[in-house]
């Protein structure tokens, strides 16, 4: 097993995420934006799908 000091850790941490290239604001609103606009179809679709069945199992059992 290496044997690394804590200063060294703490140097190659900030040299690798030094290489991290990250979104920009407007790209993390967009994502963000789909996000919520996914969530919100699926949550209709399952509720949709959830009414349906609901209905058909209330026919079957009267």
């Amino acid at each position: 097993m290496a044997k690394t000091t804590p200063a060294k850790f703490v140097r190659e941490v900030r040299q690798e995420a030094s290489k991290v290239t990250w979104p920009t604001r407007k790209e993390t609103g967009v994502a963000t934006a789909m996000v919520f606009v996914m969530v919100t179809i699926m949550a209709i679709f399952f509720l949709v799908v959830d009414q349906a069945i609901a209905w058909v199992i209330q026919l079957i059992l009267g």
